[in-house]
């Protein structure tokens, strides 16, 4: 078994308590009604649905056990289970938790209804500077928040920051993002857009891996595409390496110098996350607070 013991978890409701212990509840498929399908993975399926008794619409990602076991990600999967479950901020997304049978588990989501913000940025081909600040510094408040707790996404991408219902941002994918690959990054190539330097020379690496992909990101959110993409693996490769960095002309001076202060090749020399959200183009660009914190 992927799991050795059942799940004892609460039903999803929003007065859940989180010291109430008067029902320990064993969720089954059979709680669930099930909707349409949000999305495909390399290890099973995310589906919208609602949790019968409370009428609580959440996210419901099927994993097969089998295909966890044959690619040996079954430890992966438990200890990413474990980090997301105890995170609480309004821009990561909720994991409430979980359940499996004999062949499935089930991992029960927020559902963020905005769906993936990579295919909103595809619409727009790129955003405009405040929006990518606003996102931007969003982002950055998750992971300093992460960071506080010792947890390292290593995966920050358009295609794993979903949106809410008001457009708020939602880091999702803590780990098990391996396990359901976008079908955008196909290529070898693609899928090292993001890998920062230390990671492809498999040196060890610390929570300055976010910092770089912050970078590759905010480039992205600008110009549309990120900043080392190539059309082979050894030019993409070369190019990380060396930190070759190219603006176009619409590229501000100030969101090009944000961008320089992550992407540098020694981590120490990046910006922290504190060095960021007081970066003086963020604090200019970044919208004032609409009414998206609710929780």
């Amino acid at each position: 078994n992927v799991f050795k013991k059942p799940a004892a978890v609460k039903p999803v409701t929003a007065s859940t308590s989180s010291n109430d212990q008067s029902e320990k509840k064993r969720w089954t498929l059979d709680d669930f009604d099930i909707g349409k399908p949000l999305g495909k993975g390399k290890f099973g399926n995310v589906y919208l649905a609602r949790e019968r008794k409370s009428k609580f619409v959440v996210a419901l990602k099927v994993l097969f056990k089998s295909q966890l076991q044959s690619h040996g990600v079954e430890h992966q999967l438990r200890r990413e289970i474990e980090i997301q479950s105890h995170l609480r901020h309004p821009n990561i997304l909720r994991l409430y938790g979980y359940f499996y049978d004999e062949s499935r588990v089930y991992l029960v989501l927020e559902y963020a209804p905005g769906g993936e913000l990579y295919k909103v940025l595809q619409q727009c081909k790129r955003f405009d500077e405040k929006t990518a600040a606003t996102y931007m510094a969003k982002i950055s408040q998750a992971l300093k928040y992460c960071h506080s707790k010792k947890i390292i996404h290593r995966d920050i991408k358009p295609e794993n920051l979903l949106l809410g219902a008001n457009g708020e941002l939602k880091i999702a994918d803590f780990g098990w993002s391996v396990h359901a690959p976008s079908s955008r990054r196909t290529t070898m190539c693609g899928t090292l857009d993001y890998l920062a330097p230390e990671m492809l020379d498999n040196k060890t690496y610390d929570e300055k891996v976010d910092l770089w992909c912050l970078g590759v990101l905010c480039y992205e959110f600008l110009v549309g595409k990120p900043p080392f993409e190539a059309d082979s693996v050894t030019s993409t490769y070369s190019l990380i390496r060396r930190v070759v960095l190219k603006f176009p002309h619409f590229v501000s001076i100030g969101a090009q110098d944000f961008i320089c202060r992550l992407l540098r090749k020694n981590p120490a020399e990046r910006m922290s996350t504190d060095d960021v959200l007081q970066h003086p183009w963020l604090l200019e660009n970044t919208r004032p607070e609409i009414s998206e914190e609710k929780k």
